[in-house]
């Protein structure tokens, strides 16, 4: 692993940090495939604000009646009592959207299910595979349930926020898919739920639904250690290509690719790879790790890592306003101190030992330190966290969006 210089901010996307739809109200014809019978149907769908909901259609009588076949029938019989039909919307099923997931079918070969979307409430109750006879249609119904679930979303966030202290609201928090296994056709996932709160990056199983949920969650990473990396958008096999996601240029939502995937690198060299369906939620999630781990920094001043050099026991401290310190560990005497600027490049062995670059600012003369540390990716990533924090400090456009959105979080 090698840097040059210090980390320069993400660039300012034109997207804000959500979906940027506004909740709406839609309805349409669907085809319902009954997984048990394996046979598929009409279905009317009815989008409001708080739920979808799914009607089956059916023949029913309604009016006259059958005649009797014991009965003898009489010509005279009036028509009135022939029993008419029509065609109804029966068998409602209502799924609400408050902590939903809407998402693509994905079954390999199955070219019904790879039409098709599925709604699942947080009951666990779904619509089944839910297939348009459009690729455009299904990128609709997936752009606007999601908007919704959004808008509901964001609501929950605010009400969870009123009984947080200012120093861990919550930034962010939606569904993602979990990547199992490696590359390739075969891939797997499976759904989790992320939340960006305090300091910390959340991952559980299910949605927290109340205060105590939040120490239940399945992991739990400090921000100031974790990277977030957004992958390259893969294009369907058949195309041979793939492109970088841009969402500030392009608008990757007009399609219908998916899914949208980042990587959060964690200590130990561990990893998650997260999946969405929608480029706007990626680039929502992008923003948003940017704005959780800046305010993060903050919160935290400074950290300070026990590591090995010479022989020596020493101890290393990134601080936001110090820069990076080396002292010793039994007698405290300060043994080296740089700012951040004068950080000019960095190499490790991927293990434990790293070479960090630094230029005096007397003789402009390279300084070249080598520390050893038992978890070397987290002290990395906790550098590249604060030195990316310190120069998003200066730059008046990013701190304006961190100023409002911190005034938006405290007042409501």
């Amino acid at each position: 692993m090698r840097a040059e210089g210090p980390p320069r901010p993400a660039a300012r996307r034109g997207r804000p940090g959500r979906l940027q739809v506004s909740a709406r109200t839609k309805t349409g014809i669907a085809l319902l495939h009954d997984e048990v019978s394996g046979h598929t149907y009409d279905v009317r769908l009815k989008l409001t604000k708080e739920v979808l909901t799914i009607q089956k259609q059916d023949v029913v009588c309604v009016s006259g009646s059958r005649p009797s076949t014991n009965a003898p029938s009489s010509p005279s019989s009036p028509a009135a009592d022939e029993p008419k039909y029509e065609k109804r919307w029966l068998g409602t099923l209502l799924l609400p959207l408050c902590m939903a997931q809407a998402s693509r079918c994905r079954a390999g070969a199955d070219t019904l299910r790879s039409s098709a979307i599925q709604v699942q409430a947080l009951d666990g109750v779904s619509s089944g595979p839910l297939q348009f006879h459009a690729a455009q249609a299904r990128a609709d119904w997936l752009r606007v349930v999601s908007a919704n679930i959004s808008e509901l979303m964001l609501q929950n966030m605010k009400m969870a926020n009123k009984c947080c202290s200012p120093c861990d609201q919550v930034v962010h928090m939606g569904w993602v898919s979990e990547r199992l296994g490696g590359a390739g056709s075969s891939q797997t996932f499976r759904p989790r739920f992320l939340a960006l709160k305090g300091s910390s990056l959340y991952v559980f199983v299910s949605p927290p639904v109340s205060t105590l949920d939040w120490v239940r969650a399945e992991k739990t990473y400090h921000l100031c250690e974790v990277l977030f990396k957004v992958h390259k958008l893969w294009l369907p096999d058949n195309c041979g290509a793939q492109a970088s996601l841009s969402p500030g240029l392009q608008d990757p939502d007009g399609g219908d690719h998916g899914p949208f995937c980042f990587s959060v690198l964690v200590g130990h060299g561990g990893s998650h790879v997260f999946g969405v369906e929608l480029g706007s939620e990626l680039a929502a999630w992008e923003l948003s790790f940017q704005r959780a781990t800046f305010r993060a920094v903050q919160r935290t001043g400074s950290k300070t890592y026990a590591c090995g050099g010479q022989g020596d026991t020493l101890c290393f401290t990134v601080d936001f306003a110090l820069g990076f310190t080396c002292f010793d560990s039994k007698t405290k005497s300060v043994l080296w101190r740089f700012k951040f600027c004068q950080l000019k490049g960095s190499s490790d062995d991927g293990k434990a030992r790293v070479k960090l670059l630094f230029q005096s600012l007397d003789t402009k003369q390279i300084e070249m330190k080598e520390l050893e540390f038992q978890d070397l990716v987290a002290v990395l990533h906790c550098v590249h966290s604060f030195m990316a924090a310190k120069v998003a400090s200066v730059d008046p456009a990013f701190m304006d969006t961190q100023n409002l959105a911190g005034r938006y979080m405290c007042s409501s």
